[in-house]
């Protein structure tokens, strides 16, 4: 039998659209053949997951696993609602969010490996075009508590990180009420970062030479101008910077205020260390 290459798989993929791992499996069940596999993944409905791959995917489901050692959110997406909701849908997506949280795959491709030939199965069975979104695993520790929120049908969810210095601090309700409160505030909100320094300066530049450039386009006195973009900037990290937003539900207080208020009120320091945020379609 002819030694399976890594181009060979490759080129089967690009003339089917199947996974890698069915290619694979292709090729090494007719011998090398690239012709045969091609047939044999066609035997096998595999192949018909070409002809759905050009198709919109907004629909799908958001979903999160925990265990003792590790959090995981994933997203597989869909074209229709109604797929989404059926069982078949839904047992894939727990499937792949449960291989992120177990295997811990390093990145879009180990996670394809892992769960691709059931995508592929599915698509075939369904008719759909379906594809695996981004995913985010989070390896606990102690005083270490992550919230989540899972929001519009599945459509949007969000893991947050909160540092409490210790276990029996992370145990306290308070604890998990923050981390639910800042979740959803950033499912509602999108921030880009989770504080000033956390922000791509870049985007900030680009922010200040805005209002910089508008500013004298408006004719502003060149004393001012600089004043001016500093403080649109100002108002750009109050949008943008989860800790610098006004909190959903009291825009009086930021969330930087919010997380103070927990941990006085817990007798802890706390400390929001990140957040990722998976909607779909996004």
């Amino acid at each position: 039998m002819a030694a399976i290459t890594a181009s060979m798989v490759k080129e089967l993929r690009e003339m089917t659209g199947a996974g890698m791992m069915d290619c694979k499996k292709a090729l090494v069940e007719v011998e090398g053949d690239v012709e045969k596999a091609v047939d044999w993944l066609r035997q096998k409905g595999m192949s018909k997951a070409a002809k759905k791959s050009g198709r919109a995917t907004s629909e799908g489901l958001v979903c999160v696993a925990r265990n003792a050692q590790a959090v995981a959110m994933s997203a597989v997406l869909c074209e229709t609602d109604f797929v989404a909701r059926g069982d078949q849908f839904v047992a894939l997506a727990n499937k792949v969010v449960n291989s992120v949280l177990e295997q811990a795959p390093a990145d879009a491709e180990a996670l394809q490996g892992l769960v691709g030939e059931d995508l592929t199965q599915l698509i075939a069975s369904v008719g759909e075009n379906m594809t695996l979104g981004q995913f985010v695993r989070v390896p606990l520790s102690e005083g270490l508590l992550v919230g989540q929120y899972i929001h519009a049908n599945n459509k949007i969810g969000v893991l947050v990180s909160v540092a409490c210095g210790d276990a029996a601090t992370a145990a306290k309700p308070e604890v998990a009420e923050l981390a639910k409160n800042v979740a959803m505030q950033v499912a509602a909100t999108n921030p880009l970062a989770l504080n000033e320094a956390c922000l791509d300066q870049a985007a900030v530049e680009r922010e200040r030479e805005v209002y910089r450039q508008k500013a004298i386009e408006e004719g502003k006195p060149a004393q001012i101008v600089e004043k001016i973009a500093e403080g649109a900037v100002k108002k750009f990290y109050k949008e943008v910077c989860l800790l610098d937003q006004p909190y959903i539900r009291d825009d009086k207080q930021t969330i930087a205020d919010v997380v103070r208020a927990a941990g006085k009120a817990c007798g802890a320091e706390l400390t929001v260390t990140g957040f990722t945020r998976i909607q779909l379609g996004a």
